[in-house]
């Protein structure tokens, strides 16, 4: 009997504690159900980006506006007036008046959807001389000593357009002249603002600058757009400034070579459209983007108006009405349009008028006397071209998407930058990542300083991937087990981290 009241009880307790153990998974499980659930939530209402299929703006943890864009080596290059620069400076209740701006953005990417933010171009060490920095433009050429030489310029406030160089698109960059390129000192330069550059290199070789804006001598033909040819060093004036006759011009002029044909788009102003002679060619809108076309651009008489092709984004309801500036260009054989919205700032709380870059995939009939169809702003942005491969080397600062307000630093490399931690808990997230071929079954980062990443694919809710926890004072590359199965197929990637002086600088799995 005594037997049978020992072996009863053991049944008993061994019963109990295995129904304690599912308790405490369950409770455990709700808890982590809860902690996910707020996770998420925490995040929802961060980026227009995160927890969407949206691909704008292309970074959305700062202002980036005025958007220029060049192709290497199989990535496009897209540079940026720095709004965040002037948003700093006045916070959320102040206004974007521009004149705190001294640095330009970089950013790039290989798929159109994922951004490596490569951080700033400080203008104001540069060329210490200028006085602001915005609005860039950019091309690249493949010189006679066999190095591709990148040559940027960018307004310098109003009074003119100066411009930098660099063998490399993330720098460092030089200031080559000390001083403008054009400004009112160069004869034929008759324009209250000679800026806005916006520049070309032909297929002889040869580099084109349009430039202009200020008061008009009309509304209808403000005479105020200009166009010089560039000496061969790309630093110096070849020709005499020569007028290009845009109607309704207002500024952010920008050049196309295509088929032996300039194509120059420029931002129509704001005045009402009392005259307009093309009877086959309706008005267009106010503040969009129009373009004309010439085979001699150096003839005035020579420039033939279009069309208009890009509209204010306030007109389709993508932000506000705001001034239109955008680039067009072309990445690996597809035509891409670049602009910008004020995509963020209700997530920044402002409505100080800053500005975001967004791009478009757009459709250039270049047979057509290069014809250009209407292109429309979207929050959804284009379409990934290529997978990401989440088993190589993965840099930290790069992006489909993240919690509105990460931070990046200097990574002690040019154009190399590494997510910043804080106490509060931060996210990145990285799109289309291809699982399609390999499971992985560790995941490694290089990291610093005290902090934990936590690992998710496809969403935030349920328990972490993988969960690394860095406490080292020097760099390091740590790397842990994966305790959960991850599907096969493709995938977005979820990067929770924190800890106060934590950094975090590259990535990958390991199968």
């Amino acid at each position: 009997m005594f037997r049978k009241k020992v072996l009863l009880s053991t049944v008993l307790a061994i019963s109990f504690l295995g129904y304690k153990k599912d308790v405490e998974a369950q409770t455990n499980a709700d808890n982590l159900k809860v902690v996910n659930e707020k996770l998420e939530e925490k995040f929802a209402k961060v980026s227009p980006k995160l927890l969407t299929n949206n691909a704008n703006p292309l970074l959305d943890f700062m202002f980036t506006a005025d958007p220029t864009a060049v192709e290497y080596n199989g990535r496009v290059y897209v540079y940026a007036t720095n709004d965040h620069e002037q948003y700093e400076h006045v916070g959320k209740d102040g206004k974007n008046s521009y004149e705190r701006i001294r640095s330009l953005v970089m950013m790039s990417s290989d798929d159109m959807v994922n951004w490596t933010y490569h951080g700033l171009i400080n203008t104001a060490r540069l060329a210490p001389w200028s006085q602001n920095s915005w609005a860039p433009s950019i091309t690249a050429r493949l010189e006679a000593d066999g190095k591709t030489r990148f040559y940027l310029y960018y307004s310098n406030g109003g009074g003119g357009s100066a411009m930098l160089t660099s063998t490399s698109p993330v720098g460092p960059w030089k200031d080559p002249l000390g001083k403008n390129i054009v400004d009112r000192t160069v004869p034929g330069v008759d324009v209250d603002a000679p800026f806005d550059p916006g520049v070309v290199i032909d297929d002889q070789g040869t580099g084109w600058l349009s430039f202009g804006a200020g008061t008009p001598k009309t509304k209808y033909m403000p005479d105020n757009a200009l166009i010089v040819k560039l000496g061969a060093d790309m630093i110096s004036l070849a020709s005499n400034i020569s007028k290009i006759p845009a109607p309704y011009f207002n500024e952010a002029s920008d050049l196309n070579f295509i088929n032996g044909t300039w194509v120059y788009s420029y931002c129509t102003n704001w005045d009402e459209r009392t005259v307009w002679p093309y009877s086959n060619i309706a008005k267009p809108t106010v503040c969009n983007i129009s373009y004309m076309t010439s085979k001699t651009p150096l003839d005035k008489d020579s420039w033939k108006y279009r069309d208009n092709y890009f509209k204010n984004t306030g007109d389709v309801n993508v932000g506000p009405f705001t001034n239109n500036h955008s680039h067009f260009f072309k990445f690996k054989g597809e035509y891409y349009l670049a602009y910008h919205a004020m995509y963020l700032q209700d997530y920044f709380g402002t409505k100080g008028g800053f500005r975001n870059v967004g791009i478009e995939p757009m459709q250039v009939d270049e047979a057509n006397d290069v014809t250009i169809p209407m292109v429309n702003a979207t929050f959804k942005g284009p379409s990934q071209v290529n997978l990401l491969n989440p088993f190589v080397l993965q840099q930290a600062e790069t992006t489909a998407g993240t919690s509105g307000h990460v931070q990046f630093e200097d990574g002690g490399s040019v154009g190399n930058m590494v997510a910043k931690g804080t106490i509060d808990k931060q996210c990145l997230m990285v799109r289309g990542a291809d699982f399609s071929k390999q499971i992985p079954t560790k995941f490694e980062a290089r990291v610093k300083g005290k902090g934990r990443i936590d690992v998710y694919v496809n969403n935030l809710k349920g328990p972490a991937l993988v969960s690394l926890i860095c406490d080292v004072k020097d760099w390091t590359t740590l790397s842990k087990q994966i305790a959960l199965n991850i599907p096969k197929g493709v995938g977005n990637i979820y990067f929770v981290f924190n800890g106060e002086g934590f950094l975090f600088d590259e990535w990958k799995f390991i199968y």
